[in-house]
């Protein structure tokens, strides 16, 4: 059940990381993780690229700050997650996905009420909460010792035909194995999903790094380690953050739902 207790102390890290550099040992044992991954007909299509230069980081940092100011200034973050944001911790536990508000940053707490409004919206920005957000991303970014960007070789992805499915179900495996061995390494992990927000900042992101014309970046990831205090003890079961298993796994077929198993704690370990 060792595994079983990796996969419940994953999590996504929003906080900093120690200012440690990654070993070069725990890199390899990453990129090593990633590439034992199942791909259809062996075909391996990840390619990776390793990131620990400076000036790097800090300028994917600022396109990465930029695009969250820009994409939280003109609504369009809210409007496109807002089926992910709960407001109470009744319906965090009755839906048992996305986000719940009181956890987001504290910037944004006092417009709870109002965050999908216009007149919300315009509050913020009068405020500069977008830009105090941004800020923050942009530290968190910065203070990485190790960025990870993640490419599919273009001709294994070709996005309308078949191969396009296996390789992005190869390259989501490849990086299941990364998170979770993030989890035994005292390491945290986090996407850098803003520059895909808002047109165009993606680009930078590729010049930046030199992606050529044969490989098409999916992923930029964030890693480094995490303080002793804030590794995280394995989830509970019954965790009102997940679905319970009525609500993903059927029977038989998909019209019955699985019975017996929401309230079953797992097996003891021997």
């Amino acid at each position: 059940m060792e595994l079983l207790d990796a996969i419940r102390r994953r999590k996504t890290t929003n906080g900093p990381f120690l200012p440690d550099p990654v070993s070069e040992e725990h890199q390899r044992t990453l990129l090593e993780a990633a590439g034992r991954a199942p791909s259809q007909l062996n075909s391996q299509p990840w390619r990776f690229v390793v990131v620990e230069n400076r000036e790097t980081i800090e300028r994917i940092a600022r396109i990465s700050s930029e695009s969250m100011t820009e994409a939280m200034s003109n609504g369009t973050f809210f409007e496109r997650y807002k089926p992910y944001f709960r407001f109470s911790q009744a319906e965090m536990e009755q839906q048992r996905s996305g986000m719940l508000f009181d956890r987001l940053p504290a910037a944004l707490r006092p417009f709870t009420s109002q965050v999908f409004t216009t007149r919300g919206q315009k509050l913020m920005n009068a405020f500069g909460v977008p830009k105090t957000l941004g800020e923050e991303n942009r530290k968190l970014v910065a203070g990485s010792p190790l960025l990870l960007g993640v490419m599919l070789d273009r001709s294994e992805y070709r996005p309308g035909q078949l191969s396009s499915f296996y390789s992005v179900f190869s390259m989501g495996a490849a990086m299941e194995n990364v998170w979770l061995t993030t989890v035994e390494l005292g390491m945290g992990i986090q996407f850098i999903s803003f520059p895909m927000e808002v047109p165009g900042r993606w680009d930078e992101v590729v010049r930046l790094l030199r992606v050529p014309d044969d490989l098409e970046l999916m992923a930029v990831y964030r890693l480094g380690y995490v303080p002793e205090e804030q590794r995280r003890p394995a989830i509970d079961w019954v965790s009102h953050e997940r679905k319970r298993p009525s609500q993903y796994v059927y029977r038989e077929t998909c019209e019955t739902p699985q019975a017996g198993w929401d309230d079953v704690l797992p097996p003891e370990r021997g």
